[in-house]
């Protein structure tokens, strides 16, 4: 076992080198109700393809660490029986990772359910769950989970009792006389058209009412199962499984009469070999009967049945199914047609809820994958690298590390193999570069994008690249500590593939005056996009990778050497014109930093000044009129330095039309080339404008609801970020398009919501809010509120991201995000219309 350990550390170590933070267990916590004061706890555990999670249950402690869970001790509560693990995916075999032992362990998803008997719910149930994770080949090191569960009893009735309905075992019902029934799969939050998925659902429910006189009557919930299944009677010991029951929502019209009564043709009752104990439970089908008395039969009845179900081999976690009956029209309604709110999400925002079901399916736009971002990040990174090849500190190291390798080898296929041993080490260098990111990301996945529209590292990053600038100018070298590269240097001579590794790491080294402000933009650039540390990855990635490619490429190819440019003055031009690049993008933080705070410092006409005061300086300094430090004279231009200069100038020219005055937008002209880079065109000095393209929008939620229910017009959420690139190219370039602008300008109440707006929230509305994938999210900003809306209640964090909503609350169709296309955009744009109109038509109906 050792042994295995032993290997394991260093297999998870070697993971880890390569850039890769491993996370493949993901925890959910919920509870479920099953009398006056007992709950089940449920710890659900999603389990990446291919890995896998241990039982509580192993015959030795030799082998993997075994799921736990630690309850903090108090007196508010007890523990009743063991805690039962359900799974579609369990497996028990002998496991050649821990010597063949016999172990049991779980793939896909597995749910663990401890009873407790809760005496007073003033306290929440706290404590931590252990677990160990491995796959075919490896594990990682076993993790402790936190979790805190804060249970509430049932709503009383009248009598102060709660209103918790059991199974009485072997009464008889008449059949009814007047009955309507509804049949659903056993998870109502599944449409049956997936039935064929892969996801099994061997229960369906069906509801029916019987009228006995004007106001007594009985509901009838009768489960068809699936050969093999069975679902549980109320009458089973702890321990055992969860058993069926009715919860109703009480009010003064409804009483609930006795228990419920159960009646099956296939009732068993004996040993159950999945729990080990006596149970009772029914087969193929079961019917839960229930007396009721209401004084208002007009008025719906409302409750859920909670069940679970299994066969001989496993269990599926235990569900409700949401029920609704109205008796004066003999209406059973069951499943997902009887949630009157649908998937309802609470928003920050008093009260508000969005019903997502009445969603229409039309207008959906595909989305651009995450693979998509990351290759467009990879592929700026190989460019920048392409770009640092041709800087003073690694041109000139191509030839002589060829040759060092091709000449200084014994023979042309070891020399071969070293030189491309050395463009490895060198990207894998620069992939470990980015390993502390993920570590950050790890911790929390928003927290590298909350870095990137901090105020003071966007000033930050305005200073450095000022610094990386003049050094580019040639007026000082930024170099690392020599002692670095000295050491790295003294270990080259270890020989083998160490001292190759050691050899690219002290280039890496020596060449940071030339590679570290480009490796500063690509940092930069990556920190603000949505990937985060993976899009940082990709970057490192790519610039490793054409910084290595040379060196593997002429090692194969030698002849190609003499065919590369001798060094010279040239390259001094290419960190000139990399100098002014980085002092445009200086700006660019600036400008972030200045949008987030309303400082006005940098709007809109500064900032284009200043651009083309740069790009024009960068011309007169290509045609020989500017001179830096390090410059060699110029005897004679070359075609390519006249071409760039040219280019320069041309430039600075389209920035000038930036000053052209927009009468549509009622603004400055918007730039197609600087959208995201440049500060929005209403943000002006000359002609200031709070909404993009002379629209009317409201940055409250709240604000433009009350409006949008006063004009009775759809809204559209626009989830939007000051220093968001793709949010200023839909505003700028798609909103102001023909088959857009009317959607917007006549049709909908545009509602902006920026979630990196920095204003303090007052100390009331300051709070710490539960959050679905576990935790908790503190309100600090009014960016904090909208990212909170967004993340909770629409499950995205990315930006741009529009949502179609009717002033009640409704979702009119599917949201999108980036959607250049901007007929597209109008299909989305129509389709939300065409359900508010619909919905509208129904409402006025309905009233008269």
């Amino acid at each position: 076992m050792r042994k295995f350990w032993t290997l394991s550390f260093f297999l998870t170590l070697a993971l880890t080198a390569f850039g890769q933070i491993y996370n493949p267990v993901k925890w959910s916590f919920s509870s479920k109700q099953v009398s006056d004061t007992e709950f089940n706890l449920l710890f659900t555990a999603n389990i990446e393809s291919g890995w896998y999670v241990y039982s509580q249950y192993l015959s030795s402690d030799d082998g993997p660490v075994k799921t736990s869970f630690t309850f903090n001790k108090g007196s508010h509560f007890s523990l009743v029986g063991k805690n039962i693990e359900t799974s579609d995916h369990r497996k028990e075999l002998n496991d050649p990772l821990f010597e063949n032992m016999l172990v049991i362990k779980f793939s896909d998803k597995v749910v663990f359910s401890q009873k407790v008997k809760v005496t007073d719910f003033s306290k929440p149930i706290a404590g931590y769950l252990e677990f160990m994770t491995c796959n075919n080949e490896r594990c990682l090191p076993p993790k402790e989970v936190d979790f805190s569960f804060e249970l509430k009893p049932a709503t009383k009735s009248a009598d102060n009792q709660p209103v918790k309905t059991e199974a009485a075992a072997g009464s008889k019902t008449t059949k009814p006389a007047e009955t309507t029934t509804t049949a659903v799969p056993a998870d109502p939050k599944i449409p049956a058209s997936d039935l064929g998925s892969g996801i099994e659902k061997p229960v369906a429910w069906s509801a029916t009412i019987q009228k006995n006189s004007e106001t007594e009557y009985v509901l009838h919930l009768k489960a068809t199962i699936e050969k093999g299944w069975a679902v549980y009677s109320q009458f089973v010991a702890d321990g055992g499984p969860i058993p069926t029951s009715l919860t109703f929502n009480t009010d003064d019209n409804l009483q609930v009469t006795g228990k419920a009564t159960e009646t099956s043709a296939h009732k068993i009752e004996g040993h159950d070999p999945i729990f080990d104990m006596k149970v009772i439970k029914f087969k193929e089908e079961g019917t839960f009967s229930q007396k009721l008395t209401v004084k208002d039969a007009t008025k719906p009845v409302t409750g859920f049945v909670t069940y679970m179900t299994c066969n001989d081999e496993k269990c599926l976690p235990p569900d409700d199914v949401p029920f609704k009956i109205v008796p004066a029209s003999l209406t059973a309604m069951i499943g997902a047609e009887a949630e009157e709110n649908g998937q309802v999400a609470e928003a920050p925002t008093a009260g508000f809820a969005i019903d997502k079901t009445a969603a229409a399916t039309c207008g959906e736009v595909a989305q651009e994958n995450e693979g998509k971002g990351i290759w467009g990040i990879f592929i700026l990174g190989f460019l920048g690298g392409l770009l640092a090849l041709l800087t003073p500190c690694v041109f000139p190291m191509i030839p002589l590390t060829v040759s060092f390798f091709t000449k200084g080898s014994q023979n042309k296929k070891k020399g071969l193999f070293n030189a491309f041993m050395y463009g490895f080490y060198i990207l894998l260098v620069y992939l470990l570069l980015s390993i502390p990111f993920h570590l950050l990301d790890s911790v929390s996945p928003g927290i590298l994008n909350e870095i990137s529209t901090n105020v003071w590292l966007n000033i930050a990053f305005f200073v450095i690249f000022l610094v990386f600038a003049f050094s580019f100018f040639g007026y000082y070298e930024l170099t690392l500590p020599s002692s670095w590269a000295n050491k790295a240097a003294s270990a080259e001579g270890i020989g083998g593939a160490i001292g190759i590794f050691f050899m690219a790491l002290t280039l890496a080294l020596v060449s940071f005056s030339c590679t570290g402000p480009i490796l500063g933009s690509l940092l930069a650039g990556a920190l603000t996009k949505d990937g985060g540390a993976m899009q940082l990855t990709a970057g490192m990635g790519g610039f490793g990778l054409a910084l290595a490619l040379p060196f593997g490429l002429f090692a194969a190819f030698p002849s190609w050497l003499s065919s590369l440019p001798k060094s010279g003055g040239w390259m001094t031009t290419v960190k000139v014109v990399l100098g002014f690049l980085e002092l445009a993008l200086a700006l660019k933080f600036l400008s972030n930093a200045d949008l987030v705070k309303h400082w006005g410092m940098l709007k809109i006409e500064p900032f284009l000044l200043l651009w083309i005061l740069i790009f024009v300086a960068m011309g007169f300094y290509l045609f020989g009129k500017i001179g830096f430090p390090h410059d060699s004279p110029i005897k004679k231009l070359a075609p390519l330095r006249i071409a760039t200069g040219v280019a320069s100038f041309a430039f600075a020219a389209y920035l000038a039309t930036g000053f052209i005055y927009d009468d549509t937008a009622g603004s400055l002209r918007p730039l197609k080339l600087l959208s995201g880079l440049a500060p929005p065109a209403g943000y002006s000095w000359l002609y200031p404008k709070e909404c993009p393209q002379n629209l009317d929008c409201f940055k409250d939620f709240d604000q433009g609801l009350a409006y949008a229910k006063k004009m009775n017009k759809p809204i559209m959420i626009d989830f939007t970020g000051h220093a968001c690139v793709n949010c200023r190219k839909m505003e700028e370039h798609v909103w102001p398009e023909q088959e857009v602008y009317g959607f917007l300008k006549k049709d909908f109440v545009l509602i902006s919501l920026y979630v990196d707006e920095k204003i303090d929230l007052p100390e009331a509305e300051q709070k710490v809010l539960p959050v679905k994938s576990g935790g908790t999210f503190r309100l600090r900003t009014t960016g904090h509120k909208w990212q909170y809306l967004q993340t909770e209640t629409f499950e995205n964090n990315s930006q741009p991201y529009y949502v179609l909503l009717s002033p009640e609350g409704k979702m009119l169709n599917h949201p999108v995000g980036y959607t250049p296309d901007s007929e597209e955009y109008a299909h989305f744009l129509q389709c939300g219309l065409d359900r508010f109109n619909e919905l509208n038509g129904k409402k006025m109906l309905g009233e008269k």
